[in-house]
């Protein structure tokens, strides 16, 4: 079954939203704010909207001497030491951040991988899997005795970085670490990231009854470091750079800038259109229709919007990682 408020909003809002326009108007004084992958990207953007708008902002990261450099400048960020991939540093992170007793209104799930060489975590898990999924998962349920504060004090939200990119493949129940399957590392992409849309499905109807709602969302296609591991013949392949060798701007068509690309997080992190929704996917600042012929690229696709597939693999992502909620 599909969330029948999967559905657009009229936000007002559209593909060349900025960043500074989705936010503007918004207070968030005396809130606390963490934003993984915050130091690059996307995430760097969404750090310094959200810390402009007067939220305190942690920006948890592996490499501290890149981040810090990155967040020069900017008040009311503060840097932490994190990696995704190994369990015992996320339970270290979150236990610090526990131990502040600061309420946690707002949770930016923006750190990534896509498209890498094969890659293992130290549990065996398929790389990308692991990384975009079961470490956000993991890290939010160790951070979940804080979000259930801000919520009990106003609210809270979770917010995924999803990607287009789930239109490429479902979750393989059967299969999800290729194990037995060839792999294909656009195939393990989609997989990371329709987990990530199913994954603010079933959080959802844990925290909405508690004041924390979730979402997951597309950016838009931006070129930044994420796009690494692909060859110049690929990125020529997505008509990403002009002639000159530039970034191609083109919001119309998913094209867009930093801030472009920024906004649909910041504005699913802080929107009071929002209030009372939650479990949805969302796109250029609104909440996106379900995916068929007659929206094109737009939308999600129905196995990334599905209850059931939600409960299934929240119950798949409590065994991997030997974690529930209370």
């Amino acid at each position: 079954m599909i969330h029948p408020d999967q559905t657009p909003i009229g936000s007002g809002f559209g593909p060349a939203t900025t960043t500074a326009e989705a936010i503007r108007g918004i207070d968030l004084g005396r809130r606390v704010a963490i934003v993984t992958g915050g130091y690059s990207g996307i995430g760097l953007e969404t750090t310094r909207a959200l810390a402009e708008a007067g939220a305190t902002v942690i920006v948890p990261a592996r490499d501290s001497v890149r981040a810090a450099a990155a967040l020069t400048g900017l008040d009311r960020v503060e840097l932490e030491s994190l990696d995704l991939a190994d369990a015992a540093s996320v339970a270290a992170f979150a236990g610090r951040f526990r131990a502040s007793g600061r309420p946690l209104s707002i949770l930016v799930n923006s750190a990534g991988v896509m498209a890498t060489p094969l890659h293992r975590d130290a549990d065996g898990r398929e790389g990308q899997f692991a990384t975009n999924h079961l470490g956000h998962f993991r890290l939010t349920l160790a951070l979940w005795p804080a979000l259930l504060s801000a919520g009990a004090a106003g609210g809270a939200r979770v917010v995924s970085v999803s990607s287009r990119g789930h239109q490429i493949a479902g979750v393989d129940f059967d299969d999800l670490d290729f194990a037995r399957r060839p792999y294909d590392k656009w195939i393990a992409y989609g997989q990371s990231k329709t987990a990530n849309a199913l994954f603010a499905i079933a959080l959802d109807r844990r925290g909405r009854e508690h004041g924390v709602r979730a979402f997951s969302l597309h950016p838009g296609q931006i070129l930044t470091e994420l796009a690494r591991h692909l060859t110049a013949a690929e990125i020529a392949g997505f008509d990403a750079l002009d002639a000159e060798g530039r970034p191609r701007i083109d919001p119309s068509r998913g094209m867009k800038t930093v801030a472009q690309g920024a906004a649909t997080s910041v504005w699913c992190a802080t929107s009071p259109r929002l209030d009372g929704l939650g479990g949805l996917y969302c796109e250029d600042c609104d909440v996106a229709p379900v995916h068929s012929a007659a929206t094109g690229r737009r939308g999600v696709h129905p196995w990334a919007a599905d209850d059931a597939l939600a409960e299934r693999l929240w119950s798949v992502s409590e065994t991997l990682n030997g974690a529930s909620l209370p």
